[in-house]
Parts: C-alpha cells; structure tokens; sequence
C-alpha cells in the first residue's frame, strides 16, 4: 500500500529513530514552509524560540501576547485569508501508546505538541486566594488513569447550591497558570461559583496538551473524557452543585476537549466554551491533527461520539466560541465547525453584531437563535488578534488584554443558560 505520508514528515521520522532530533526538527520546518525535503547535511539545526503549540513565531512585542504576524505561509484557507505555519518541536517520548501521538508508534516513538501552548517565559506568578476562599489540590482516579486538578472554592460558598465551570487548560499550561491567566477565579469571587482546573500530565503527553485528537479520547466514558467528568461528578458529590448549571471550557487544546465534553455528556455540562479549539473529532491522529489545525477538520458526527446508550443523544449544547482571525496556530475556520457541530442540525437564525473594546480590538458577534428568539451558540471573532485568551491577565501565559472579555461573557453565556429538563 502507497504511503501517502509527506516527504518531509517521513524523513523527520527517520531522523527521529535514528537520534537525530534536531536535524528532524528542521525536516518538519521545512515541510510546514512549503520547501522541499533536503539532504541531511543541508538541514539547518539552528531554530527560533518554540512558542503556542510548538510554532516557532519571530520576534515579539515587548508585551509577548501578541500572535505572530509573518511566519511562513502554507496556502489560503477560510474566506480567502492567507494563514500560516511554522515549525514543530520535536522531542523524545517515553514509550506508551497514550503518549505516542501516531497512536500504535509505526511511525517512529516521538511526540509532537499538537493543539495546545508553549510558552515563552511565563511570569508564573501566584494564584492569589482572597480571604475566606479556598484553592483546593485533589486528584482523581479512575480506570483511564488519574489526573490531578484543583478546585477554587468561593468566600461566598457555604453550602447552598452553586454553579460549577471546568477550566481546561492548553498544552504546557498548568491549572495554576490557567486560572491566573483567565482570571476565572476573581470572577468566580464575584458571582459565587466553583471552578474545577483538571490538570494534564506529561505522563499522559509530554506537552501536558489534552489529547483531543485521540480516538480513545473522544468518546464517552473512555479515556479523558471519562477523567474530565470523573472530576466534574466527583466535585458534584463533594459540594453543592446546582446540576442544571454545570459547564465546561476551554482554550486551545483545552477548548478542542472541552467540544469534545459537549459532545459526549449533554446529560451533564449545560454549555460550553471553547476558546481558540477545534469540534469535537476533527483528528484521529497526528497527521489529521495538524491537517485540522492548519485547514480544518471534518469531526465526528454527533453519533459516533455518544454513547448508544445515552437518552440525550441529539441535545443541542449551547455553546460559545471565541477566535482570532489572524490565529495561524489553529485556522478560525475551526471555530466555524464549532458552531456547526453545536447546532446539532437545528435551523438556528443568525445576526451579526459589531464592537471594539475601548482601546482595543475590533470583533464581530454572531448570535444563532433558536425559533423562539434565545440565543443558543456567541460566536465572536476578534479582528487582529492571535492565539491567545482574550482580555486575561498578563500574569499568565498567553493572553490577549486588548481583545474582549472572555472570562467575563463566558461566564454570563454560561448563567443564561441552565441545563433544560429532559422531556
């Protein structure tokens, strides 16, 4: 059977077996620039700092939050806007099948960050816990593995029934440096929630990115999946929860798993949020990944993601969407098969809305609305901006400050929306 393989991608394997990382590494710059695969002895060791998701981005801003805006083109995509690629890290992985990102290792052991964020040099400054709050550090475990996750508890909890949000960071993040970044917790503060932080492990993958593009992971009660709800219910049994207003999201790789969530447990999260990801199933593996980051994938059909056993199955879960227009780590046309996989095949109507944020960043809003004039799916692209968490705090690793307040209309999307009693 023919290899349909790039030549590039087939060579950096080779050089990966054989040791060679870095001249491997350069295979991969070299195919993701468009050049053709050279000889070993041409390749050029000498790379640019690794930045979100292994992208190598030239220099940047003295802020650092700003996405790169000249790398190597790749091709047209979404609208007729030019996007771009850059190069991959390419690093030694240990050997385990949930660590290998070709799934059964035939292509050589090695991993690539696919769908998440390196970052730079983050300022990894301290969660900051008000008084009378809590930052709880638990783990939980099940048949899939265990995963650590921390838990902020509000001053203003005392027992009575809150909303509960899980916070699904992105590759090489922590829940530490997500909640820092986001500024989840302050408004958590605000409006008296729970906020669970799941944490990857360089176990599970060695950029600690979830692995949204596994098969394994993907589907209901298997996998991550049955480890993110297995510390949602887990937090749901220890404190009080309103169980209609349960939700999930997430940025970048974090927001890919957190569409994944949507998909496969409409019986527990309300909504969800899915900042900078892809729909639930665009890859099956490390090849389709980076082929759905670049140009979009296809994703699972709401079907094949369920269980056959769910009484939910088909439950439109609003959702919304956030996305920079010039993020050339995950295409936005990404963020486009988001809402359509949300809307479930429901004729939802479509008003655009326009704003910018005093100072700031331009944005559109697209509100889809269902027959009776609710809106089930925000999606908001954001004019100039990259891939980063819009409006967060630079204390974190990559945010965008000038973009709009994601946290905050995350949170009031999410409080409009309760989960629906079952008919």
């Amino acid at each position: 059977m023919k290899n349909h393989l790039p030549d590039g991608l087939l060579q950096a394997t080779r050089l990966t077996t054989g040791g060679r990382l870095a001249e491997a590494t350069a295979a991969l710059q070299n195919m993701l620039a468009g050049r053709p695969a050279r000889s070993n002895a041409d390749v050029n060791p000498q790379l640019n700092p690794l930045t979100i998701e292994g992208v190598v981005e030239p220099a940047r801003s003295a802020r650092g939050d700003h996405a790169p805006q000249t790398w190597a083109r790749f091709g047209k995509a979404g609208g007729g806007r030019t996007f771009a690629s850059g190069q991959f890290n390419l690093k030694p992985a240990v050997s385990h099948p949930s660590c290998n990102f070709f799934g059964q290792g035939t292509h050589g052991n090695f991993q690539l960050p696919v769908g998440g964020l390196t970052p730079l040099s983050p300022n990894r400054a301290p969660v900051i816990v008000p008084d009378g709050a809590r930052f709880l550090a638990k783990t939980f475990s099940n048949q899939a593995g265990s995963r650590p996750y921390k838990l902020y508890v509000p001053s203003g909890y005392h027992g009575q029934a809150v909303p509960l949000i899980v916070m699904l960071h992105g590759c090489t993040q922590s829940p530490d440096d997500f909640a820092v970044g986001t500024q989840m917790n302050a408004a958590a503060e605000k409006h008296t929630i729970l906020i669970a932080y799941p944490g990857q492990t360089s176990s599970a993958n060695m950029q600690k990115c979830w692995n949204w593009f596994s098969e394994g992971d993907q589907r209901r009660d298997r996998g991550e999946p049955s480890l993110i709800a297995g510390i949602t219910r887990e937090v749901m049994r220890d404190f009080e929860v309103d169980e209609r207003r349960v939700y999930v999201a997430g940025l970048s790789a974090g927001g890919a798993a957190a569409a994944v969530m949507g998909n496969a447990y409409p019986d527990l999260y309300a909504a969800i949020g899915v900042h900078s990801g892809l729909p639930c199933g665009a890859a099956r593996d490390m090849p389709s990944a980076f082929a759905a980051m670049q140009r979009g994938g296809k994703g699972f059909t709401h079907e094949t993601a369920m269980s056959p056993q769910s009484e939910t199955l088909g439950r439109l879960v609003p959702a919304i969407v956030f996305h920079g227009d010039r993020d050339t780590t995950v295409n936005p046309v990404n963020a486009d098969a988001v809402v359509v996989q949300s809307a479930q095949g429901e004729a939802l109507r479509a008003r655009v809305e326009s704003g910018q944020v005093p100072g700031g960043l331009a944005y559109s809003r697209t509100l889809h609305d269902d027959a009776t004039g609710t809106t089930m799916i925000e999606h908001w692209l954001v004019k100039g901006a990259g891939h980063a968490w819009f409006g967060g705090s630079l204390s974190g690793s990559y945010t965008e400050p000038s973009g709009p307040d994601a946290t905050g209309e995350m949170l009031r999307f999410f409080l409009e929306h309760p989960r629906q009693a079952s008919a």
